[in-house]
C-alpha cells in the first residue's frame, strides 16, 4: 500500500489539484471554478507571469540571476505603450521587447563585466526602471490630451483576437460556426461539462499575442535542450570554466542569456498594455515580475513547469476577480491536497513538513466547516496566497545551475 501511494503521488501528483477543483465544482456555489470564462481570463492573467519566467529562465540556466525581471516588464510596459501609441499594437509590443532588453543588457553588462553582485543589479535595475518610467512619461507626452505623469494616451489598434471554428463557434469567413464546447458546457454532465468549460477558455476569444507567448513553451524547449547554443548557454551555467576550454565564449552566451530574458519580460509588459489595459499605468505590473520568477522556480527551471506555476497563479488570479464567492470553495481543495502532502511526505520520512502540512490542512478544513464565505482582504490576496503555499510545500528537488551567482572571469580554471 505505501509504495502504490508513493508511485501515485509521485506521478500524479501535479494533477490532484485540477481533479479537486473539479470535484468541488460541482456544488453550485463553486461552480464558477471550472467555467470558460474563468479559464479565459486564467490564461490571459497568466501570460505576463509566463513570459517573466521564460525570462528568468533564459537567464539563470546562464548562471546570471536576475531578479530584475519587474524593472524590465516595467519597461516592456512604457515602450510598448509609447511603441503603441506612435506607431500601432504590434509595432508597440516588439518595441516593449527592446525596452525590456535593453535593460536586460544593463543588467549583463554588470554582472558579466563588470562583476557586480548579481541580486545588488537586479534591484538597480528594478529601482531605476520605475523612475525612468515617470521620468520618459512626462517629456513623452507632456501637453498629450487624456495622458499623465502616471499614465499614457490609449494605443492605437489592436492585435486581434482568435475563436476556433466549430469547436468555440468562430467565423469561417463571414459565416459562424457550431459551438461544440459550449453546448456540452451547458449540458452539466460531470466532468463533461467541466473539460469543455476549460477547453472553451483556451479557443475562445484568445488574442494572437496570447498564441504567440503560449508557443514560446516548446521553442524554449527545443533552444534551449536540442541546440548548440541552448548546450553553450546551459554550460556556462555549469561550469564556465571547462566550457571556455572547448572554446565556447562564456561571456557571449551570458550577455545572449540575460538579454533574451530582459526580452522576455519586456514582452510580458507590453502584452499587460496592447492585450490589455490599453495605456501604460504606472504600477500596472504588479509585482508579477516576481511571480514570474516564482513561477520559474516552482517548474524546476524547466519551461513546462513554468507554464504550470504561472497558470496556477492565473487561475487563483481569474477566480478573486470573476466569483469572490468561489474562492471559499479553495480552501478545501487546499486542506484535502495538504493531507495528500501529510500522507505522502510521512512515508517519505519527512516527519516534520509531513506534520506542519497535517496542522495547515486541519486549519483550513476547520475554517472551511465554520464559515460561508472569505473576508475581502483575503479574497484579494487569493493569487498571492496560493503562489506561497505551493512554492512552500510543492515537493521537488530544484536543481540550480552549478555556477549560478558566482562570478566568473576570463581564463578561469576553477
Amino acid at each position: 500500500m505505501k509504495i502504490i501511494f508513493k508511485s501515485l503521488t509521485k506521478r500524479y501528483m501535479v494533477f490532484m489539484p485540477v481533479l479537486l477543483v473539479l470535484v468541488v465544482a460541482q456544488v453550485e456555489t463553486y461552480s464558477q471554478l471550472t467555467t470558460s470564462g474563468t479559464f479565459g481570463a486564467a490564461v490571459r492573467l497568466a501570460i505576463p507571469i509566463l513570459l517573466a519566467g521564460l525570462g528568468g529562465l533564459y537567464s539563470e540556466k546562464t548562471g546570471v540571476v536576475n531578479i530584475g525581471l519587474e524593472g524590465m516588464m516595467i519597461m516592456g510596459t512604457w515602450f510598448g505603450a509609447w511603441g503603441g501609441y506612435t506607431f500601432g499594437a504590434w509595432q508597440g509590443v516588439f518595441i516593449g521587447m527592446l525596452g525590456g532588453a535593453l535593460f536586460g543588457l544593463i543588467h549583463a553588462i554588470a554582472t558579466v563585466s563588470f562583476q557586480v553582485d548579481h541580486i545588488v543589479s537586479g534591484v538597480a535595475i528594478n529601482i531605476l526602471a520605475a523612475g525612468v518610467a515617470r521620468f520618459l512619461n512626462v517629456i513623452a507626452y507632456k501637453g498629450v490630451p487624456y495622458a499623465s505623469s502616471t499614465a499614457s494616451p490609449r494605443i492605437q489598434g489592436d492585435i486581434g483576437i482568435f475563436t476556433m471554428p466549430f469547436l468555440a463557434g468562430g467565423k469561417i469567413g463571414e459565416t459562424d460556426t457550431f459551438n461544440l464546447l459550449g453546448s456540452l458546457e451547458n449540458l452539466d454532465f460531470f466532468l463533461v461539462s467541466d473539460f469543455a468549460g476549460l477547453l472553451l477558455g483556451f479557443v475562445s476569444n484568445i488574442s494572437y499575442l496570447t498564441l504567440f507567448a503560449l508557443a514560446l513553451v516548446p521553442v524554449s524547449i527545443l533552444v534551449l535542450w536540442f541546440t548548440p547554443l541552448g548546450l553553450q548557454m546551459r554550460s556556462v551555467g555549469e561550469y564556465p570554466a571547462g566550457s571556455e576550454s572547448l572554446g565556447v565564449n562564456v561571456y557571449l552566451m551570458k550577455y545572449i542569456g540575460v538579454t533574451i530574458s530582459g526580452a522576455l519580460s519586456g514582452l510580458a509588459g507590453s502584452y499587460l498594455v496592447v492585450a490589455g489595459t490599453g495605456t501604460y499605468l504606472e504600477g500596472q505590473t504588479g509585482g508579477r515580475g516576481f511571480i514570474g520568477l516564482a513561477s520559474m522556480l516552482f517548474g524546476n527551471y524547466k519551461p513546462f513547469g513554468v507554464l504550470m506555476g504561472s497558470g496556477l497563479f492565473g487561475f487563483a488570479d481569474a477566480l478573486q476577480l470573476r466569483s469572490p464567492k468561489a474562492v471559499h470553495g479553495l480552501l478545501i481543495i487546499a486542506a484535502v491536497f495538504l493531507l495528500i502532502l501529510t500522507i505522502k511526505t510521512f512515508f517519505e520520512k519527512k516527519y516534520k513538513v509531513s506534520a506542519v502540512s497535517f496542522l495547515l490542512s486541519s486549519a483550513l478544513f476547520i475554517w472551511f466547516m465554520n464559515s460561508t464565505t472569505i473576508p475581502n482582504e483575503f479574497v484579494y490576496f487569493t493569487p498571492h496566497i496560493t503562489t506561497l503555499i505551493v512554492l512552500s510545500f510543492a515537493n521537488q528537488r530544484i536543481k540550480l545551475p552549478e555556477k549560478i551567482g558566482v562570478p566568473y572571469k576570463k581564463g578561469e580554471l576553477n
